[in-house]
């Protein structure tokens, strides 16, 4: 099969559902988080009806919590507007197919308000705009996303049960690079990998990590947008399989006091002829780069305390940024070296920047954006690159990360850059998703603290 073959045309699907081999349509939208939301719709419906006209959802998609409660705060919508509709327009480019899921197809739709527009503090239309704006100098950005897991043997009605703790991972050891322990779980890891090669998406390899079962499949880079699509139907994909096979996943940041889940985002650029514009003729440390890089490198440098909002956007994502865990701490950028928050890697066409900072719990359209808007931060205002981390940046003396979500809700809110380049209604909105978030945490009574207080306080 060819690495394409599960992306459809629409003169496919047409072909496919009179011959009856595909019935339903999932048509699907990225939420604040980054999951997929939407509906399923018999494939009749979808052909004759919302491939012109789009569908309908309602506009409390991007105004809930994680647990798809509705609460205060969104300008979007709320109570007193009456919760509303959005349009959801099929992106016909996403159509693809589903293999886990019988005679179904996917696609994801673009958001838009009934009066016609798009919604603005969508994710996708996010990435869209900042796009738009490399698309203005004949720039394309171009990403890969690395993201890990955790396997567990108990389902997740078995995991609810057990409110989530002492739950058996699929690997008692670490299983960094071992291909005996990856073979354990190599059924669901090879079911994972083909299906997700049968949805159009390329599969690069599978490895295991250093937390009790955990892994990683790696994807090749691709088209910004592209990516961070590819990301949300193997997010959900994943857990879906994983359900189907009797286990559970879970790309939480941070589960228990081991490596969290991290996801590494590669990012270059090209021009529109398909070019590298990031390998130049820079000597000394530069070596290799082109000064489009360079400034590109240090408006990441410049902006990261002030976008952590976009990479680690819950509570338990800032657990992970512990020194000494390959989670960074530092704001600092190095040759191939672990330790930094971005990590320069590659040779000539190849060469690219890792942004490590992110963990398993992002929403991919907001980072990659946020990764856009401090490169051209960079580039417009031609930014120096300071020396690289030569050796241990959890040990220098840097600047480091905001610790918590409330500093990076801080930073966020005040920042000239987010407000310049995304506009106010998006930082306030994803600002309000923040302080839903600590309101949450903040009412909470945790475990820990039933351990901590329940005899001895």
């Amino acid at each position: 099969m060819s690495p394409r073959e599960g992306l459809l045309s629409i003169d496919q699907l047409r072909r496919e559902v009179d011959a009856g081999e595909v019935d339903t349509v999932l048509v699907a939208v990225p939420d604040m988080q980054g999951r997929l939301q939407g509906k399923r719709l018999h494939a009749r419906f979808f052909l004759d009806t919302v491939v012109e006209h789009g569908t309908e959802g309602c506009n409390y998609l991007l105004a809930v919590d994680v647990d798809m409660n509705t609460v205060d705060g969104y300008a979007l919508t709320s109570w007193e507007s009456g919760y509303g509709d959005f349009v959801l327009r099929p992106d016909l480019s996403t159509l693809r197919r589903i293999p886990w899921h019988e005679g179904t197809v996917l696609l994801l739709c673009d958001l838009e308000t009934v009066a016609g527009g798009p919604v603005a503090p969508s994710p996708r239309q996010i990435l869209r705009d900042q796009s738009a704006q490399l698309a203005e100098r004949g720039w394309i950005p171009r990403a890969g996303t690395e993201l890990e897991f955790l396997v567990f043997r108990d389902t997740y009605e078995q995991a609810q049960v057990k409110h989530y703790a002492d739950l058996v991972p699929a690997n008692l050891y670490n299983i960094d690079y071992s291909l005996l322990g990856t073979a354990r779980v190599e059924p669901l890891l090879r079911r994972i990998r083909n299906s997700m090669a049968g949805a159009g998406m390329l599969v690069e390899s599978a490895k295991g990590e250093c937390n009790f079962g955990q892994q990683e499949i790696g994807f090749l880079y691709d088209d910004a947008l592209i990516t961070c699509d590819n990301h949300s139907v193997y997010k959900t994909g994943a857990k879906e399989i994983a359900a189907q096979d009797g286990v559970s996943i879970t790309f939480m940041a941070k589960y228990d006091a081991r490596e969290g889940n991290s996801c590494h985002i590669h990012f270059s650029l090209a021009d529109d002829t398909g070019k590298p514009i990031f390998a130049g003729d820079g000597g000394g440390d530069r070596a290799g780069f082109s000064p489009v890089l360079e400034h590109f490198l240090a408006g990441q440098l410049a902006a990261m305390k002030e976008l952590t909002l976009m990479f680690a956007p819950n509570i338990n994502s800032y657990k992970r940024f512990v020194p000494g865990s390959f989670a960074p701490t530092a704001v600092r950028w190095g040759h191939d070296n672990r330790t930094c928050a971005l990590r320069v890697v590659g040779h000539g066409p190849s060469l690219r920047f890792e942004n490590r900072l992110p963990g398993g719990d992002v929403n991919p359209y907001l980072a990659v954006a946020a990764m856009i808007a401090a490169g051209l931060l960079g580039v417009e205002n031609e930014l120096p690159l300071e020396p690289p981390c030569r050796g241990n940046a959890y040990t220098e003396d840097s600047e480091t990360v905001p610790h918590t979500l409330r500093d990076a809700l801080e930073l966020w809110e005040g920042s000239a850059l987010a407000r310049t380049a995304f506009g106010d209604k998006v930082v306030d909105h994803y600002a309000n998703m923040a302080r839903v978030e600590l309101a949450a945490f903040d009412s909470a009574t945790t475990d820990w603290e039933r351990k901590r207080g329940f005899e001895r306080l």
